[in-house]
């Protein structure tokens, strides 16, 4: 297939309001038939993976990741913004770099509610997907 693709990086200072802002930049385009692809995970502790603890954590984050998902858009926004705080968070995301690219689909997916159509054990570790729209 001849599909254009625009490659976009992360701002340095990996700043979640920063990305949620691109988001809200490239929300227009969806109008216009683009999809917005972010990719990461909603785990990547590379140390944790296969981990008892690893695992519990991953399950605990990705928990509160799904209902922050489906939250009203002001409410999605404010969670993201302050997702450090989020339960497991630093155990799952020791840097930002896999879960900034979330940001930048919640900041476009406006106020569409998130859904979750994957959600997986990855080595025995909860792994999921997320999308708007």
């Amino acid at each position: 297939a001849d599909v254009p693709v625009v490659q976009l990086s992360l701002v340095r200072g990996l700043s979640p309001d920063t990305h949620l802002d691109i988001g809200r930049a490239l929300a227009p385009l969806r109008d216009e038939g683009v999809v917005i692809v972010g990719s990461g995970m909603s785990y990547h502790n590379m140390r944790g993976f296969g981990s008892p603890e690893g695992a519990e954590a991953a399950q605990i984050f990705d928990h509160w990741l799904h209902t922050v998902a489906a939250a009203s858009e002001a409410d999605r926004t404010e969670a993201l913004r302050k997702w450090t705080q989020g339960p497991a968070a630093r155990a799952c995301h020791p840097r930002e770099e896999h879960l900034l690219p979330l940001m930048v689909i919640a900041g476009a997916g406006a106020a569409d509610p998130g859904s979750v159509p994957f959600s997986e054990l990855v080595l025995g570790t909860q792994v999921s997907a997320v999308q708007f729209g």
